[in-house]
């Protein structure tokens, strides 16, 4: 099964309205400070967990699969979100 264009579209738009609380929020505050790297590195977790979850939606046709990998997808994202932010593991990509 391809991935549609209307799908694609959709994880796109997603993505780049999740990226603009940032990018606005930075117009208004100092505490918001990202760099073009945060973005790109956002970006790339934002649109893989859209496409990973479209992935499982599209193909586990059972329902109790479908939430127990769903879920653990989400979990893998948030776990590497919080490393890359706040450094939960201390790996050298752990924020500061």
């Amino acid at each position: 099964m391809a991935l549609y264009p209307k799908r694609l579209i959709g994880i796109a738009l997603g993505v780049a309205l999740l990226l603009l609380i940032p990018l606005v929020a930075m117009q208004f505050t100092p505490d918001v400070q990202w760099t073009g790297a945060d973005f790109l590195a956002a970006g790339l977790l934002l649109s893989g967990l859209g496409l990973s979850l479209d992935l499982v939606w599209h193909r586990i046709k059972t329902t109790g699969y479908r939430l127990a990998i769903g879920c653990l997808v989400l979990v893998v994202f948030v776990l590497v979100w919080l490393e890359l932010a706040v450094g939960i593991f201390g790996t050298p990509f752990a924020g500061q």
